[in-house]
C-alpha cells in the first residue's frame, strides 16, 4: 500500500541500478502502482533525461480512466482533486479512493512536471488532456504507437475474398462498450459480430447474446486472431472511456481492414472517414446501428491503401526515428 508514495526501498534500488548501468536516458512506462514518480525525482536529480510515456489518465484522474464509479465519463479532479474520494472513483470504495486521492497530494503535476524532459502522448486526444489539466505544451509531444512489422501482411485481403463478418477484439468490460456492442448487433438485421476476447462481462453478455450471428470466441492467440481481422469486413471499437491510442485500431489497419469507431477518446482522430473507417456516437445503440449499416453498404473499400497508409503512419521503423529525434533533442 505504500510503494505508489515512494518507500525508501524502491528509492535505494532505483538509485543502485543507476550507479550499476549508468544510462544516458530513462524511459518511464506505467510506473505508479510499484515503482511511483519516485524514480523520475531520482534520474532528474542526477540530471538524467526522463522520457515518459503516458498510457492512461493518472496524473489527472486517480481513477486513470477518467471515469466516475456509475461508469460515467467525468474530469472533476482536474479542478476538484477531491472529488476522486467524494464520488468514490477508485472501485467504488472509499478507501481506495482516499489512497488515490493522497497519493496525487504526494505526486503533484507540478512536481512531476519539472522531473520529466518530455512526456510522450500516444494520441492528440492525450496531448490535449494533459495539457488542460496543467502540463506545459512544450512538455508533452505526441507520438503513436506503432505495430510491429511482422504484423503487416505479406499480401492485403481483398474486398471479394472478405467475410461479412464483423470483429470486436478487446476485453469485455463496461467501459469497452461491449454491452452497446451487442445489443446494437442484436437489433440489426443480417449483421453478424466476433467477439474476441474475455473480461468480467463475458459470462454475462455471452448468457444473452450469443446466438449464430454473435458469437465469443475468448482469448486467441495473434496468428488466429491476424486469420479472423485479416478476412473480415471490417472491426467494431465501442469505447465508452477515453480511449488513448487503441493498439488493435491501429493492427486492424495494418491487416487492411476498416473501423467502425465510436467517437471519443482518441478514437476519432484515427478516422478518415469513408476511406479507413466511419464513427458513431459513444454509448448510442441506435447511431452504433446507423453505423453497422452505413460500414456494410459501403462496397468499395481500397484495403491494401489502408495498409499502405498504417504503414507509413504506425511502421516501428517510424516510430524509431522519431523516438531518437526526441532523445537527441535533449
Amino acid at each position: 500500500m505504500a510503494r505508489p508514495f515512494g518507500v525508501p526501498e524502491v528509492k535505494r534500488k532505483w538509485n543502485r541500478l543507476l550507479d550499476d548501468f549508468r544510462p544516458a536516458i530513462v524511459h518511464l512506462h506505467n510506473i505508479h502502482s510499484q515503482l511511483s514518480p519516485v524514480i523520475a525525482v531520482e534520474a532528474s536529480r542526477r540530471k538524467i533525461p526522463v522520457f515518459w510515456t503516458l498510457h492512461d489518465y493518472k496524473l489527472a484522474c486517480p481513477a486513470y480512466t477518467f471515469r466516475d464509479s456509475q461508469g460515467s465519463v467525468c474530469e472533476e479532479c482536474v479542478d476538484s482533486p477531491r472529488s476522486v474520494i467524494r464520488k468514490r472513483c477508485i472501485k467504488g470504495s472509499f478507501p481506495a479512493s482516499l489512497l488515490g486521492y493522497l497519493e496525487g497530494r504526494r505526486w503533484p503535476l507540478n512536481t512531476i512536471c519539472k522531473t520529466v524532459t518530455s512526456f510522450i502522448a500516444p494520441s492528440q486526444f492525450m496531448k490535449c488532456k494533459m495539457e488542460q489539466a496543467g502540463v506545459p505544451s512544450g512538455k508533452v509531444t505526441h507520438l503513436y504507437n506503432f505495430v510491429d512489422d511482422g504484423k503487416f501482411p505479406a499480401s492485403v485481403v481483398g474486398a471479394d475474398a472478405r467475410r461479412s463478418e464483423t470483429v470486436y477484439v478487446g476485453r469485455l468490460s463496461p467501459e469497452k462498450g461491449c454491452s452497446t456492442l451487442c445489443e446494437a448487433f442484436a437489433k440489426t438485421a443480417k449483421a453478424s459480430l466476433c467477439i474476441i476476447g474475455d473480461g468480467p462481462l463475458r459470462g454475462e453478455l455471452e448468457a444473452r447474446y450469443a446466438s449464430d450471428r454473435i458469437r465469443f470466441t475468448g482469448h486467441l492467440p495473434w496468428g488466429r486472431i491476424k486469420e479472423i481481422l485479416g478476412t473480415s469486413a471490417f472491426l467494431v471499437i465501442p469505447s465508452e472511456w477515453y480511449e488513448n491510442n487503441p493498439l488493435t485500431m491501429i493492427e486492424s489497419f495494418a491487416l487492411g481492414t476498416p473501423v467502425l469507431g465510436a467517437a471519443i477518446g482518441g478514437i476519432p482522430e484515427l478516422i478518415q472517414d469513408g476511406k479507413n473507417g466511419m464513427s458513431f456516437q459513444s454509448g448510442d445503440v441506435d447511431s452504433l446501428c446507423a453505423g453497422i449499416l452505413a460500414m456494410q453498404s459501403k462496397r468499395d473499400w481500397d484495403h491494401a491503401k489502408i495498409s499502405r497508409n498504417a504503414a507509413t503512419k504506425f511502421s516501428a521503423t517510424h516510430f524509431y526515428h522519431e523516438l531518437m529525434r526526441l532523445y537527441s533533442a535533449a
